[in-house]
Parts: C-alpha cells; sequence; structure tokens
C-alpha cells in the first residue's frame, strides 16, 4: 500500500536530484539571499566605515554622543532624501526641492518676526506656498509635457529669486524662532533623540507602506517601469506623476520649517547642500534591500551612511572639502552599482544616443520585471 503524499511536499519545489528541500533549507537560503552584499551591501559598507573612524579618532567617534549626532544631525537630510524617493519611483525628477525647503524656512521665518504671525498660521501659509509649488511643478511636468529634469531645474531658479526678493540674500532671525512652541518642534529632544528623527521614522514608515503595501505603490512602480504600458492597463500615470510631485513639495517644505526651528533662523541657502546628499541617498537607496527599486528603508540606511562617514571625516578634523567630495563618490559608485536598472533622464538618455527613447524599451526603475495585470489594477 502506497503512502499519499502530504500537501507540503506537493507544493514545495523539488530538488534537481529529485528531493523535495526542507523547510530549514528553505530558511537558510532565504536569509542567505536576504544577508547576502547585494541585498544589503550598504550595511557592510557602513560597518566598514564605522571600524575604519574608530581607528582613525578613536577618543571621539566611537561614542553615544556620536551617535546621537548622526541621527539628530540627518533627519533633515533625511526628509529631504524621501521626499525624492516618490517622484523617482514614478520616473520623475524633482530637482525643485532644495529651493522649497529654503522658501519654507524663509517664509516661516518672516511670517513669525517681521508679520508677528502666531506658529501655527506661519507654518500653514509656508506650507500653501510649498503646495503651490508642487502644483506648479505638476502642471509644468505633466501637463506642459516638459521634461522633469529641467522643469524642476527651472522651477528651482524661480523660487531661489523669490527668496532672494523676500531675504535679500541674508538670513532672518528673531527672538520668536526660538521661543516656545516653534522651538520644540525639532529642538524637543527625548534621552538625547530630537524630535526629527521621529518625524523621519513616521515618514519613513508612511512611504515605506504606500510604495510596498497599496495598490497606489504598485501602479507608481509601473509607471516607472513602463508608463505606456501602465496607461493601456488603465493606471492614470498623468494624475500619479502629479501627485508625486506635490507630495515631494510638501515633504521637502516641511523639512524647510524643521531646519528653521532647529537653527532658529530662516536661512536663503538651506536646502541648498541636501540636494546632492538626497539623490545620492536615494540612488544608493535603491540598490538596497529591493533592489532596482527606489524604497523607503534603503534610502534610509542610505542616509546615515553618508551622515557616518561625513561626521568621521569632521571629528577625523580632515579637510572642509572632504565631506562633498565623500558624498559624491557615493553617488557615483551608486549609478555605477544600478546601472542598466535605474533610468537617466530622458534628456541624458537623447544626449547618451539612445537610439530609441520608446517607454517599451525603457530600463527598470521601479522593479526589475514587468508588472502583471493584477498588479496594475491592485
Amino acid at each position: 500500500m502506497t503512502s499519499t503524499p502530504t500537501r507540503a511536499a506537493e507544493l514545495r519545489p523539488a530538488a534537481p536530484d529529485g528531493r523535495v528541500p526542507s523547510a530549514l533549507s528553505t530558511w537558510g537560503g532565504r536569509t542567505a539571499a536576504a544577508l547576502s552584499f547585494r541585498n544589503v551591501g550598504a550595511v557592510y559598507v557602513w560597518l566598514v566605515i564605522v571600524v575604519l573612524f574608530s581607528v582613525w579618532a578613536p577618543e571621539t567617534f566611537p561614542t553615544t554622543t556620536t551617535v546621537r549626532q548622526v541621527l539628530n544631525g540627518n533627519a533633515v537630510a533625511g526628509l529631504v532624501a524621501l521626499s525624492v524617493v516618490p517622484p523617482l519611483a514614478a520616473r520623475v525628477f524633482d530637482l525643485s526641492v532644495a529651493y522649497t525647503m529654503s522658501l519654507t524656512s524663509v517664509l516661516t521665518a518672516r511670517f513669525l518676526v517681521s508679520a508677528g504671525l502666531g506658529p501655527g498660521t506661519a507654518i500653514a501659509l509656508a506650507m500653501t506656498a510649498a503646495l503651490l509649488i508642487g502644483v506648479v511643478n505638476g502642471v509644468v511636468v505633466v501637463v506642459l509635457r516638459v521634461d522633469s529634469f529641467i522643469a524642476t531645474l527651472a522651477t528651482g531658479a524661480l523660487i531661489q529669486s523669490l527668496i532672494t526678493m523676500v531675504t535679500n540674500d541674508s538670513s532672518i532671525t528673531g527672538v520668536q524662532l526660538l521661543a516656545e512652541p516653534f522651538a520644540h518642534i525639532a529642538q524637543l529632544d527625548a534621552g538625547g533623540i530630537t524630535l526629527p528623527v521621529l518625524y523621519l521614522l513616521l515618514a519613513t514608515v508612511a512611504i515605506w507602506f504606500l510604495l510596498e503595501h497599496t495598490a497606489t505603490g504598485r501602479r507608481l512602480y509601473a509607471t516607472g517601469f513602463n508608463a505606456d504600458a501602465a496607461r493601456l492597463q488603465g493606471v492614470r500615470t498623468d494624475r500619479l506623476r502629479f501627485l508625486t510631485l506635490v507630495a515631494s513639495a510638501l515633504l521637502s517644505g516641511f523639512a524647510g520649517i524643521v531646519f528653521a526651528s532647529a537653527v532658529g533662523s530662516g536661512s536663503p541657502t538651506a536646502g541648498t547642500p541636501y540636494l546632492l546628499s538626497a539623490y545620492a541617498a536615494a540612488f544608493v537607496g535603491a540598490t538596497q534591500l529591493r533592489a532596482g527599486r527606489f524604497n523607503a528603508w534603503g534610502t534610509v540606511l542610505a542616509v546615515l551612511l553618508l551622515g557616518t562617514g561625513v561626521t568621521g571625516l569632521g571629528l577625523a578634523t580632515s579637510a572642509p572639502w572632504a565631506a562633498s567630495l565623500f558624498t559624491g563618490a557615493v553617488l557615483i559608485v551608486a549609478l555605477v552599482l544600478t546601472g542598466g536598472r535605474i533610468a537617466l533622464p530622458a534628456v541624458l538618455r537623447r544626449r547618451r544616443g539612445n537610439p530609441s527613447d520608446n517607454a517599451s524599451e525603457a530600463p527598470v526603475e521601479g522593479g526589475t520585471a514587468p508588472a502583471t495585470d493584477k498588479e496594475f489594477r491592485g
């Protein structure tokens, strides 16, 4: 009498020699894949950086103070980096995020100091300005069909001119920026960890959930991979791209308000240093956890990696230009690692002489394989 195979055995794929792999071996294989350098290489690079600076600056770097400094000092950078993730997932570039951050910083300060408005009103007006910037970006890119790389760069120049008009290129300071409750937005802490770290965590969870666990996230990735195919499946690609630009402006605008609260002034150049690091973190993050996809947790991991390197260079009393060199080098390495899996802006593809700009031949940005009809429709 022959025995009937169990349901579990029927469901498990057979090995080449005919044997059914055990649950332990399957779990081990998945664990090895999850911990592979290809999947979490940034973690291993991060550990190497920690060891390197612990040897280079043993008295100042390997301390809890440094840990708090890396977390607190890079929370705003993390918010700016996360602001570019949804547009990139939909194959849209937003280069105006740094200028939007600067604008909300100076507007909030001006409303508080010069206009005498309360913190709630000042923040609401500054965020309204950020919302308008997102709408303008959406109209220019989606409705007028201007390449996002060029359009948002031009929008950024317009925003910078407005900032100069408001501030005359001078920082706005005043006791109102240091008073409660505005100062508490960024300066309140628990155990040495300030509130911006919590904002970063909440924004990361929200974007992760949107991209990984909702139909909208699958449609965003589908739009980034192949907009024409997604459109044929009923995905409203233009609306998604429009909304990602609005969301990007709002999140970067909020980062500007947090920055103003943290430093106690409105700076006309608040966002300028964050643009390169934001895109460096986003592209490095696209090589981690969800290789080939821009994702929230990978981006935050990259922000902490970059922040650790920059902090270590500062504690090791290196040259002032070393931080920018480090960030630029990491971005180049990230582009090399993601080559062929993440699309360049259309204007750069044309300059490289790509024989076809057809969306059906576009490299994967939102994923490594085409989405199915079920994924398109959610």
